[in-house]
Parts: C-alpha cells; sequence; structure tokens
C-alpha cells in the first residue's frame, strides 16, 4: 500500500515548535497550496493543509522558515482521534512531513526573497535542482520515539 503526499505551498504562520516530555521536537504547521483551477468567478482558490513534522528536521524546519515562506513537503496522510474536554470525539487529518524543502534563495538582509521575485520551483534555470540538498536529513527512529 501507498501512503505519499507532496505539496507545494507557502506557510500560513510561523511553525509552532515544541518538545514532548520527553524532549522530542515536534513543529506544528499550516500550508496553503493554491488549486490548479479557477473558480467560477476566476479566482484561484487555495487548500489549507495542516501538518507535523517530528525531530531534528522539526527544529530546522521551525529556524529555516516563516510565515509566508515557500516550500515542498514530503510525507505521508495520517489520521487520528481524541476526545475533547466536552466528552466530544474529535477527527483530525494531518500530513506528517518527512522531509521539506526550501524552494525560494535567502536576499541580503532578509529572511527570504520577495514573493513577487520568488524563483519557479520547476524552471530548468542553470540545470539547478531545486528540491537537492536541504531539508533531506536522515533520521533515526526507535519504536519507542513514535507517538503512536
Amino acid at each position: 500500500m501507498i501512503n505519499r503526499v507532496v505539496l507545494i505551498g507557502r506557510l500560513t504562520k510561523d511553525v509552532e515548535l515544541r518538545y514532548t516530555q520527553s524532549g522530542v521536537a515536534v513543529g506544528t504547521f499550516s500550508l496553503a497550496v493554491n488549486r490548479q483551477f479557477t473558480n467560477a468567478s476566476g479566482e484561484r482558490e487555495a487548500d489549507f493543509i495542516n501538518g507535523v513534522i517530528w525531530r531534528k528536521a522539526a527544529e530546522n524546519f521551525a529556524n529555516f522558515t516563516h510565515k509566508g515562506a515557500l516550500v515542498a513537503i514530503e510525507g505521508r496522510l495520517q489520521t487520528r482521534n481524541y476526545e475533547d474536554g466536552n466528552g466530544k470525539r474529535v477527527y483530525v487529518t494531518e500530513v506528517v512531513a518527512d522531509n521539506f524543502s526550501l524552494l525560494e534563495k535567502k536576499s541580503d538582509g532578509q529572511q527570504s526573497a520577495p514573493k513577487s521575485q520568488a524563483p519557479d520551483p520547476f524552471s530548468n534555470q542553470g540545470n539547478q535542482n531545486k528540491f537537492a540538498g536541504s531539508g533531506n536529513t536522515e533520521i533515526d527512529i526507535s519504536d519507542d520515539d513514535l507517538p503512536f
């Protein structure tokens, strides 16, 4: 069976980095991903997709990104549920990110390039691979570290 998700979009807010009681880093984020088509008014709509990222990758993601950053996320879709304070069952579907790539270059004195000057991640300009070398860190995970 296959459960793989690849998304390219902009962060809707800064990554929220927290640590579990055992000291494992976990980052939560929301990604705005434009749809490929326009609505009846000719406007392009976006989906807002929640995600979570773990361990060193979470720390790197929080440190090197910010609200509005254009990023690529690779991971899997996961559904979980819990009972809220009122006894109601709540279902959550989110992307569990394994890897991320920064799709904008840092400019001098700024966190990232202005949105109007963002490079096209699909262009073959200079034969550079926009997905290579950033965020592809290998993570050593034992069964005791998994949250489920």
